[in-house]
């Protein structure tokens, strides 16, 4: 059998428990992604994090760590970074320095993440600023998809120099709807030429840089019946095919009520992992107990067997890819490097 692990998890506390580690060590677990309940300083993120590695030194460890109000930690050091929005008002004064800014904000970013031993961050936002999203709001660069894409790039370009790959989201574009993906599930029905001229064009202007892409749980009518996540054509035949992405595809959380349309958690992982994604994330499952994750790989692991998904090969490398290939900079170390130092007074 092919190894694939495709299942991102989370975890309840502040260090592993028993049920942690028994999840981590199996086989279809390739990622874990943290919240700010894991957080209390950075000698315990460090710690953490090195526990993790020691038990499976191939996990990807992840955050949302955007800036502005998704910002998981905050305290002991951490730089507030703003949010993109205001690397978008920036851009309008100086074009150019905005994206200095930008790729000085990747850098903090990756760096002070990387220093903890946290490996990749779920940014940047690729969303489009039409208005009415709150979910979206000021997490977008700008409501223009050429100065989105620029000031993307610059940040994806700090990012790559402390190490760290890239995740573009919300594919093909979160900006236009008003609902949120967590609570409801979104519908725009705009055509697909309108989408791919639109909100989808920073995709394709990136379909070389990206390292990674996260769907959106938005229904497209005119496109698919199902949300994008879910979706071969969106996944397949849109991403990969016509605008030539790739990089790894990333589920958006399976908890979320977006992504109920496609069943349990465990159907909907199915379901994902059929239309193209190559990592499933089932988010906030880990307290009182963690059953529903266990349900999860069970039922990935028992659907793997029945042959109602294939592991992929390919999926796997592109996982692997995600991976730092460099070591970081200790904390101590990174407060007096120059470059950092720099990037601190570049941010807007």
């Amino acid at each position: 059998m092919t190894e694939h692990s495709p299942i991102v998890l989370d975890i309840a506390g502040t260090s592993l428990d028993a049920d942690d580690r028994r999840r981590l060590q199996h086989p279809l677990v390739g990622g874990l992604i943290l919240f700010a309940r894991n957080w209390r300083d950075r000698a315990q993120l460090t710690a953490l994090t090195a526990e993790i590695k020691a038990l499976r030194p191939d996990v990807l460890v992840c955050v949302d760590h955007e800036g502005g109000r998704v910002q998981r930690f905050r305290s002991d050091g951490f730089t507030h970074l703003p949010p993109m929005r205001a690397l978008g008002e920036r851009w309008m004064l100086d074009a150019m320095s905005a994206t200095d800014a930008a790729t000085a904000c990747g850098f903090v970013l990756a760096s002070e993440l990387r220093a903890c031993g946290v490996d990749f961050s779920f940014t940047p936002v690729l969303d489009l600023d039409h208005g009415p999203s709150g979910v979206i709001g000021d997490r977008a660069f700008q409501r223009d998809a050429r100065v989105a894409t620029l000031l993307a790039k610059s940040l994806m370009h700090g990012l790559l120099l402390a190490g760290m790959g890239s995740c573009g989201k919300h594919f093909p574009g979160h900006g236009y709807v008003a609902a949120d993906s967590h609570t409801e599930v979104p519908v725009d029905r705009r055509t697909l030429k309108a989408i791919l001229a639109d909100d989808a064009r920073p995709y394709e202007w990136l379909s070389t840089s990206l390292a990674s892409v996260m769907p959106a749980h938005v229904i497209y009518p005119k496109v698919d019946a199902q949300p994008a996540g879910f979706s071969v054509r969106w996944l397949q035949d849109i991403l990969r095919g016509q605008l030539g992405f790739t990089g790894a595809i990333f589920s958006d959380d399976l908890s979320m009520q977006g992504a109920t349309v496609a069943g349990t958690p465990t159907e909907a992982g199915i379901a994902a992992l059929n239309a193209g994604c190559d990592l499933v994330l089932l988010c906030n499952q880990s307290l009182n107990g963690g059953a529903p994750l266990d349900a999860l790989i069970d039922g990935l692991q028992a659907a793997l067997e029945q042959g109602r998904w294939q592991a992929d090969a390919d999926g796997e490398t592109r996982r692997l890819a995600l991976l730092p290939q460099t070591a970081p900079l200790p904390w101590d170390e990174l407060m007096h490097h120059a470059p950092y130092q720099r990037a601190l007074d570049q941010l807007p």
